[in-house]
């Protein structure tokens, strides 16, 4: 029997537990399946690659999808001489910054836009499939500096889910 102080170093030992069976590795393999372990176990990174995340990324040969706006779909409202007398409230710089979407225009799903002839009724974000229609007059808020949209908007409006009513689809 040991004396004080002194310690059991035998097979067993609780500081080594089941060193007479290999270890705990060896114990784990008396109680596991390891080949199927290894074999279902994830490795790390794959090698192949993800389609999911090319099907989703955007195109590279549209220069606007690349910006993610409607750089080549939109007209500055200054050139509108309506929104002048609509918009009293911008002056012609801001008027000049602002992006109006050409009718014909695809919204991008997810996106924030707002409806100049409805200012009314607050921004919105576009569901996949929507258009500009030829009665809507739409400003992107990705193609908006962040003033000029709070000034047009204001700061803490809700933004609907869905496009309003009675727009073009």
């Amino acid at each position: 029997m040991p004396r004080r102080g002194q310690h059991d170093q035998s097979p067993g030992d609780r500081r080594k537990p089941f060193s007479d069976q290999g270890g705990p590795e060896g114990r784990h393999a008396q109680t596991h399946d390891v080949r199927r372990e290894e074999l279902t176990n994830p490795k790390g990174k794959q090698t192949q690659e993800d389609e999911f995340a090319t099907d989703i990324a955007p195109s590279t040969a549209d220069p606007a999808a690349q910006l993610g706006g409607h750089v080549d779909q939109s007209t500055p409202a200054s050139a509108d001489k309506e929104l002048h007398q609509r918009l009293a409230m911008l002056g012609p710089a801001e008027l000049a910054r602002l992006s109006v979407l050409e009718p014909g225009t695809r919204l991008q799903q997810g996106s924030t836009y707002v409806d100049l002839n409805n200012l009314e009724q607050g921004p919105f974000k576009a569901l996949g499939g929507h258009e500009a229609g030829p009665g809507n007059r739409y400003v992107s808020k990705h193609d908006t500096d962040y003033e000029l949209w709070n000034h047009l908007v204001g700061q803490n409006r809700d933004v609907e889910i869905e496009r309003p009513a009675g727009a073009a689809d």
